[in-house]
């Protein structure tokens, strides 16, 4: 049962997603910039910024966003937040309380960037975009052992696909990553596809699909650097992973996890009953909300002190 703060504010996220369900529809004639910023503006006022922390912004080699500095940095902590929105209607405004949030409790700066979108810049350009925030936080002196990312949604799943490109490039891992109700199969095969549908109230399996579709452009749902569940996922940091039982993503998450552990990838899972779709948000006045996050803090935490003490 959600007390009337929650839900509340979770009346309210839903109605401001309603008019990007109108763009993906074809009916309406606003242009993707003002949807954002109207879902953006939304979630900046649902969930604002309640901790003391600056908020500039930063282009990190071409890819604009904002870093967030808490009173305290501890030992140049650094994380590299990835915001959600489908690949399509996310946008950093909207995160700026939970980054805050994070920077606090977690004693980091914490950047986030403000990658392109589809269906303006379809995929791989949102991935892209994000390894270049990475690749920048290297290149400008960040230690990589003061360096962690998490991300929510497709957010999360860029956090594994962000671990998998730097591999490749032969550039270091991060300490950790911690996903947060990741999007880790746009194909949506998992049970709860078909069982959760209608349980989450911000996300249906047929808003997915058109997201997906919209973001995809002419590759497939398959594609690892699009679904991390079919990744080559060997040799990336540890990795938690946070999913409410409620989401139709859930199956997909287990998978995922179950495909890091399976490949020698050290990996925490925490299934959250009843809860739904990135629950994080809400960390300011909902206690499994704040418990979720300070449980990816901790993890983070441990993660970045042992690397230091190395």
């Amino acid at each position: 049962m959600l007390n009337d703060k929650t839900q509340a504010a979770l009346d309210g996220w839903t109605n401001a997603a309603g008019p990007i369900g109108d763009k993906l529809l074809g009916v309406s004639e606003a242009s993707w910039a003002e949807v954002r910023s109207h879902y953006m503006n939304a979630l900046n006022k649902l969930f604002p910024v309640t901790e003391k922390v600056d908020i500039e912004p930063v282009n990190m080699g071409g890819v604009a966003g904002i870093v967030v500095t808490p009173e305290k940095v501890l030992d140049n902590r650094t994380l590299l937040y990835i915001h959600g929105g489908g690949y399509v209607h996310g946008g950093i405004k909207g995160y700026e309380g939970l980054a805050a949030r994070y920077a606090t409790w977690l004693g980091a700066r914490v950047y986030v960037p403000d990658y392109r979108q589809a269906p303006e810049h379809v995929f791989p350009t949102p991935v892209n975009d994000v390894f270049t925030a990475y690749r920048y936080l290297l290149e400008s002196g960040v230690a990589p052992q003061s360096l962690a990312l998490s991300g929510d949604s497709a957010g999360g799943a860029m956090v594994i696909t962000t671990m998998i490109k730097a591999r490749n490039a032969g550039l270091p891992q991060p300490v950790a990553g911690a996903a947060l109700s990741p999007w880790a199969n746009l194909t949506h095969s998992g049970a709860s596809a078909q069982d959760r549908d209608g349980l989450d109230p911000l996300v249906t399996v047929a808003m997915l699909k058109r997201l997906a579709r919209t973001f995809l452009g002419d590759a497939l749902a398959t594609d690892p650097d699009a679904s991390p569940v079919f990744a080559d996922v060997r040799g990336i940091a540890p990795t938690l992973i946070q999913i409410g039982e409620n989401e139709v993503m859930l199956s997909d998450a287990i998978r995922l996890a179950s495909h890091l552990g399976e490949n020698r990838v050290r990996v925490n899972l925490e299934v959250w009953p009843g809860m739904f779709h990135v629950w994080h948000l809400f960390s300011g006045f909902m206690p499994e909300a704040a418990q979720a996050l300070m449980n990816a803090v901790n993890f983070l935490d441990h993660e970045l002190t042992q690397a230091k003490s190395r």
